[in-house]
């Protein structure tokens, strides 16, 4: 619910590795913000090349610097695209593949689109939007452009520049000023006038980090119409009003496709321009598996496609022939893929040891043969460049970025199973991660530390995490449960939280802690629980409800869901999960039974607790109201707050920062193996 459904923080920021070589050495803090980002591969449509965009840290500006990077796929070379220049991604072929379109910062610092000319030459910029540029596509003739950019706010002078008074609605509370609508326009691929597509108080959809990217706006073959989602306001607690339009750019006229009232997203027309498919939740129920669903143009034949896969799709895309679909999901502790034939069975497509990248949206692209390209990252090796020539063929690594994190000594990771019961006593088989120091012996007793995915709508894989390395490098065994809730194990899993947020997640999370202990290795006086987002909201339950952790850290955690209905940006769609508003009936005491905050008199374990003072997704006040009931209570706590904007530290130094205090919490109490 804290993606796109809402997400967990993201353990790895990216930044460049040194390429000496050293002896083999432990994780550290540095180690896990040394990750290289590799992202959007983007196949040419002579299928011999591919874009991608690489992230490499900065620690003198304190930020993630991106590039362009050009992969041949016959000899793996490299070309870098762009050198200074603030690149913010979002790279896209032109149909001829003569050039290649992206979003960068301007002079001014605002999101702009530039063009490169692969046969030589600098990048034009080409438009010069009021507001930010979101994201674009090309007319399947190569000559126009047609782009998302946020409208302006019309400029105030004399005593009118201090009448700045507006009106709220479903907005988060660090609002400044009434959210701007984000509108189409089309423009010159050679750059020129543009010209208005769209205006109105709706918007297009908005994206509100963590979460999938908003919705991508396509043209049919002809270039004669352009699909799109319409929001009925561009505030985030409406974020589930949006319906399919199709716009005639010609005459600026649009209508909506299949009549669904809401919650329709990521329509992506047929290469024959015949078909539609979009994102739906199952029964039109928020709280429900994403499906996939192909409607015709015209709006008949709406049909679901992905009844048999059963998981949380979040990505779709269609083959070259319009005869079947690609689809992505988390499945169990990895993310696959499924080639999915129109009303035919789905079949899964063999990565190997491959989980590709998904921060709720599987990072995938399909070439004009049906190759694919991906981001993933391996159990052995962070994230690098697949490529497979064939729907049916081994993946190819193309790159190398990460490659000099291979001499630092890891821990073993593996998939655990165990059972756990339901309300009814009904057991249900769940999965999760285990890492183990580098030195394990199931001989020995070590602390168990559990850092649980946010989301919740998310799931815990096994690939090489840096963090859980980090930590299982104190001595530690690290446990990451998939509990109720989680989007890898079909829709009954995945739904199961509806009115029911802590409880029975806390069970899951419990017998998962259990299994362990009977393994033998587990030493159950050094138990320590911590997390970020829904995982802090986790941490802070089993605080409350279980009496057995010697430690815990809670990351921007949601502590009290009636703070989180009113002022959040999610706002009232966390009626989804809860049930229903707080202010009608009886429905008051179901979000005080269901908030951490109502138990935290129960906590006795030291617990430290991390948050950004501009968190829109879980405001602060979440966190103050948890250090208040821990001081209050003689809890040992502290409260480390940044002064940044987000969900959490996005930049290397404070993101640094806080894997360094995490750990140091936690070996206070635990003790640890080496040095921090």
């Amino acid at each position: 619910m804290f993606g796109s459904k809402f997400s967990q923080i993201a353990v790895a920021s990216a930044f460049l590795l040194t390429a000496a070589s050293a002896p083999a050495s432990r994780y550290t803090a540095d180690d896990v913000v040394r990750v290289i980002r590799v992202s959007d591969p983007q196949i040419s449509p002579d299928g011999k090349s591919i874009v991608i965009v690489v992230g490499h840290p900065n620690f003198k500006t304190d930020k993630i610097d991106n590039e362009l990077v050009l992969v041949d796929i016959a000899t793996h070379a490299q070309r870098v695209l762009t050198q200074d220049r603030v690149v913010n991604g979002y790279p896209r072929w032109s149909p001829s593949g003569d050039r290649i379109a992206y979003i960068a910062q301007d002079k001014d610092h605002k999101a702009q689109i530039f063009v490169l000319p692969l046969a030589g030459g600098d990048s034009q910029q080409i438009t010069h939007a009021a507001g930010p540029v979101t994201q674009f596509a090309w007319k399947p003739d190569g000559l126009n452009i047609a782009f998302a950019a946020v409208d302006e706010e019309p400029k105030r002078e004399g005593e009118a520049e201090f009448l700045d008074a507006f009106e709220v609605g479903a907005n988060d509370s660090l609002v400044h000023g009434p959210s701007p609508s984000t509108h189409l326009w089309l423009i010159p691929a050679a750059g020129g006038e543009a010209n208005r597509l769209t205006s109105g108080t709706w918007s297009l959809p908005v994206t509100f980090p963590p979460g999938s990217p908003a919705s991508p706006i396509n043209w049919t073959p002809d270039g004669k119409t352009l699909a799109f989602v319409k929001a009925v306001t561009p505030l985030s607690g409406d974020a589930e009003h949006t319906q399919i339009e199709l716009l005639d750019p010609a005459t600026g006229q649009f209508h909506s496709v299949t009549g669904h009232p809401s919650l329709e997203s990521y329509p992506l027309f047929s290469p024959d321009g015949t078909s539609i498919a979009y994102w739906y939740p199952e029964e039109g129920k928020p709280w429900f598996n994403n499906e996939i669903r192909v409607v015709s143009s015209t709006g008949t034949g709406d049909k679901s496609q992905t009844t048999d896969i059963d998981r949380n799709i979040e990505r779709v895309l269609w083959t070259a022939d319009s005869k079947a679909l690609l689809v992505g999901a988390n499945d169990a502790t990895t993310v696959g893929l499924w080639l999915k034939p129109i009303d035919g069975p789905a079949k899964r497509l063999n990565l190997g040891n491959i989980t590709p990248s998904t921060a709720y949206w599987v990072d995938i692209n399909l070439g004009p043969q049906n190759q694919l390209a991906l981001t993933g990252a391996t159990p052995d090796r962070a994230t690098e460049l697949y490529y497979l020539p064939t729907l049916e063929s081994p993946p190819v690594r193309l790159t190398e970025f990460n490659a000099a994190m291979d001499s630092i000594d890891r821990g073993k990771s593996e998939t655990v199973t165990w059972s756990s019961p339901d309300k009814t006593g009904h057991k249900t088989v769940l999965d999760g991660v285990v890492t183990y120091p580098p030195d394990f012996s199931a001989k020995k007793k070590y602390p168990l530390v559990l850092y649980i995915h946010g989301g919740p709508n998310s799931a815990s894989k096994e690939t090489l995490n840096p963090f859980v390395q980090y930590l299982a490098a104190q001595g530690w065994v690290v446990f990451e449960p998939n509990y109720r809730g989680s989007d890898n194990l079909g829709n009954q899993f995945f739904s199961s939280i509806y009115k029911d947020a802590g409880a029975g997640p806390g069970r899951d999370v419990m017998a998962g802690v259990a299994m362990l202990e009977a393994k033998g290795f587990v030493d159950s006086t050094k138990l320590a629980v911590s997390g970020w987002s829904y995982g802090g909201f986790m941490t802070t339950w089993l605080l409350g409800h279980y009496n057995v952790w010697k430690a815990a850290v809670a990351g921007a955690s949601v502590t009290d869901w009636l703070n989180m209905y009113t002022t959040a940006d999610g706002s009232v769609t966390i009626a989804d999960q809860v049930g229903g508003s707080p202010f009608v009936g009886n429905n008051m005491q179901s979000y005080r039974d269901q908030s951490p905050i109502s138990s935290a008199q129960n906590t006795h374990a030291p617990t430290l607790i991390l948050h950004d003072t501009g968190d829109t997704r879980v405001p602060i006040a979440e966190s103050y109201e948890l250090f208040r009931a821990l001081k209050d209570n003689g809890v040992t706590t502290q409260f480390i707050a940044y002064p940044v904007s987000g969900h959490a530290p996005g930049d290397p130094i404070r993101a640094r920062d806080v894997r360094r205090r995490w750990v140091e919490w936690l070996a206070h109490y635990l003790g640890s193996d080496t040095a921090h």
